[in-house]
């Protein structure tokens, strides 16, 4: 039997526009993404021999479905699927797919996306595939557009509907405080009451110096153009995430969003002890929901490790 870990590491948006709809109903995107350490665990084993294959997922979290409901599923089947393309080989045997969650649902932090690029990494070194990050891209893009980024991670500009990927240096040393509220936000709900055309030039994030300011090395720069559209039609479902953020921009924080299409919000500090102030207050408090203090990391130092 051969086991490896993977960490499916959580995602922020340091910026996040919408330029426009497809025809394919697809929206037009330009984010700046960063990954940071609250993570999954994804343990995965494998067992050859039968003439069958088996994938099996295990969560003891509720609510997580263990089925093709599942992302790291679906994953699955499209690696071996593409084995099977570019080898001609057919992996038969029983895949079990353990998952360990900490990354909030439904909160715009990619927690099923991170999963499945996990599974994507894991199965590539565990089977001996050597794939690399660009195929497992290309296997990840039919399944959710923030899969071939959550396959690599970093900091990253993702253009197009998220796969068109541009590194960017690392976020210098900050602290952020992630505040995951108790009500969730549905993407497809929010994407369709956003109706990009009737916005004006000052609805729209300056992406272009959230990129330059991180180019330059400069934390509140890069804090304090943050802006995510998204939160346009959130803040009409949910004003309370309006509330979250002028708490955390009154502690202090350089610069407040909401990530994804929410309804996680999150403040970006330069300092540790200032973070980890506003993160013991606001547990101390009783704010209600899930409170996190994270930070950004470097993936690829971290993802991998063999059982």
């Amino acid at each position: 039997m051969r086991k490896t870990e993977e960490k499916a590491y959580a995602k922020i948006n340091i910026g996040l526009d919408v330029l426009g709809r497809r025809e394919d109903g697809y929206h037009e995107l330009k984010m700046v993404m960063q990954t940071i350490d609250l993570c999954d665990d994804v343990l995965l084993s494998w067992e050859e021999g039968g003439t069958d294959r088996e994938i099996r997922i295990l969560c003891d979290t509720p609510g997580v479905p263990c089925d093709r409901r599942n992302l790291a599923y679906r994953a699955a089947e499209a690696f071996f699927a593409c084995c099977r393309e570019k080898e001609e080989q057919e992996f038969r045997g029983r895949l079990e797919i353990r998952l360990v969650k900490r990354i909030p649902a439904a909160a715009g932090l990619a927690g099923g996306s991170s999963d499945a690029a996990a599974v994507l990494r894991g199965m590539d070194r565990m089977l001996g595939t050597g794939f690399g990050e660009a195929e497992l891209r290309r296997i990840a893009l039919p399944l959710g557009a923030d899969i071939p980024y959550c396959v690599s991670g970093g900091t990253a500009l993702a253009e197009g509907i998220g796969e068109v990927l541009t590194p960017l240096p690392s976020l210098p040393d900050c602290s952020i405080v992630l505040v995951k509220p108790p009500f969730d936000c549905s993407t497809a709900e929010i994407y369709g009451t956003l109706h990009v055309d009737s916005l004006g030039p000052a609805d729209h994030p300056d992406m272009d110096r959230v990129v330059q300011a991180i180019r330059n090395g400069s934390v509140r720069e890069a804090a304090e153009h943050m802006g995510n559209i998204l939160e346009l039609p959130a803040l009409r479902m949910h004003p309370e995430i309006g509330t979250i953020r002028q708490v955390l921009r009154r502690e202090g924080a350089a610069g407040t969003s909401m990530s994804g299409s929410g309804s996680a919000v999150f403040g970006i500090f330069e300092d540790r002890g200032e973070a980890e102030r506003v993160f013991r207050a606001l547990r101390a408090g009783g704010a209600a929901g899930q409170i996190f203090l994270t930070a950004p990391v470097d993936p690829k130092k971290q993802y991998s490790s063999e059982i």
